[in-house]
């Protein structure tokens, strides 16, 4: 029981963060409670909308026990344009923010192999980041980016400018350096790994010795700070009790970290259109919108995402377009950090010759051979790179649920199948 564990588990602190403690406890508590909360609350199917404030107010409550008696707090060591990415690439957990994680260590010959899914072109899913995505983070003073229709057209080197901090702490963007023997050395978006540009960095260390295998070091958040602030701040926007000085101290305070300056102690009023067109049509409340898109980016890549569309009832999300940065025309070389250096240039058909030198080519025709291509633009000749456009995807209403075991159903009688298993 949730509740026995927050009240009897006695330590409250483990300097290695590799325990449960009394603050995991809680944690647990306010995820879980979250979670059943929102479930309750949109999957109005089920009737059981009666109950889901309760459960809100157990999330709530706990999130706010960890806020005033836990000690924790945001990492901010070394400045707004990395203090974000410390907590996913330090050896040690950065003990100020994170809760509980995985460790590893070199001499136990336990290791993660971040860098490997994350930049190798042959294993792993070679994941990448949807435009659609990335014009949620913020410009830095806290208006939305999309709020200027320009957006539509500019060019990745020029949209990846005076935005929310956090966006060069995640992708591969501007001076983003890697270390290739002991020498840093510039690091665009590799398009023998990314399909949209937007190539992921949270996770990964610099070194490209960490590149070949299980090699990471670096140590996994199971449980940070910063998901906490945002559980308390949408479970008290949901309940209809959040208030400004509650946005100041979570929300605000994660835009704050993110060198964001706008808006950071006032609740915002006007719903972001972008937000709603794009993601939940069926929210107009400015404050909810506003938590939802810094859960999405706050907690990018931490395992989460696909819980929140399920409590949400957003399933149909999983059939959005998988979109990339916007190329202009075809055959002109690209430098994508702005270092002298062009990196990528899309054509169709044959492919240019001479090549220009350190240049990636991408085809980008309607078929390669006999087979259908994968990698289009948008509009033929330009546009937003796409990507499997030609694959449906198709959210089926019986994966809100996972199925039940066989086994369990042949033990337990009682048990009933989830309903379209």
């Amino acid at each position: 029981d949730i509740n026995f564990a927050c009240a009897n588990i006695q330590p409250t602190s483990d300097p290695s963060r590799t325990t449960i403690t009394k603050w995991v406890a809680y944690a647990f508590k306010s995820r879980l409670c979250l979670f059943e909360g929102t479930f309750r609350k949109y999957h109005t199917n089920l009737n059981l909308t009666g109950s889901a404030s309760r459960w809100l107010q157990e999330s709530a409550s706990a999130s706010e026990e960890i806020i005033k008696n836990g000690g924790f707090s945001l990492n901010t060591a070394g400045g707004p344009g990395v203090s974000y990415r410390q907590v996913f690439t330090s050896n040690t957990p950065v003990a100020s923010e994170v809760l509980q994680a995985a460790v590893s260590d070199v001499n136990l010959g336990v290791l993660n192999e971040a860098n490997w899914w994350w930049t190798s072109g042959t294993y792993g899913a070679k994941a990448s980041f949807t435009r659609t995505f990335i014009n949620t983070y913020l410009k830095l003073d806290g208006t939305p980016y999309t709020s200027d229709p320009a957006y539509r057209t500019m060019e990745f080197k020029d949209e990846v400018k005076n935005r929310d901090l956090r966006l060069k702490q995640t992708i591969r963007l501007g001076d983003y350096k890697r270390i290739s023997n002991g020498q840093q050395v510039a690091a665009p978006p590799v398009f023998s790994y990314t399909f949209t540009g937007y190539q992921p960095i949270k996770w990964t260390l610099d070194d490209l010795y960490y590149d070949a295998g299980a090699l990471n070091t670096n140590a996994v958040a199971l449980y940070r700070y910063a998901e906490v602030l945002l559980n308390f701040a949408e479970a008290k926007a949901e309940l209809g009790t959040l208030t400004d000085a509650d946005w100041a101290l979570s929300i605000g305070a994660l835009r704050s970290r993110a060198g964001i300056t706008g808006s950071l102690s006032v609740r915002p009023t006007v719903a972001d259109p972008y937000l709603i067109t794009n993601y939940f049509p069926e929210i107009s409340d400015a404050t909810l919108l506003e938590i939802r898109r810094e859960r999405g980016i706050e907690l990018s890549l931490e395992g989460l995402r696909f819980a929140d569309i399920l409590r949400w009832k957003r399933g149909s999300l999983m059939e959005q377009e998988w979109n990339g940065f916007y190329v202009p025309s075809l055959v002109t070389p690209m430098d994508l950090n702005e270092d002298g250096v062009l990196d990528v240039a899309f054509y169709q058909g044959t492919r240019p010759a001479p090549a220009a030198a350190g240049v990636t080519y991408v085809d980008v025709s309607a078929t390669v051979g006999t087979a259908v291509n994968s990698q289009l633009l948008r509009n033929g000749s330009s546009g937003e790179l796409t990507w499997m456009k030609e694959i449906p995807r198709k959210w089926n209403e019986r994966n809100y649920y996972y199925p039940i075991p066989l086994n369990d159903l042949q033990r337990n009688p009682n048990l009933k199948q989830n309903l379209g298993w």
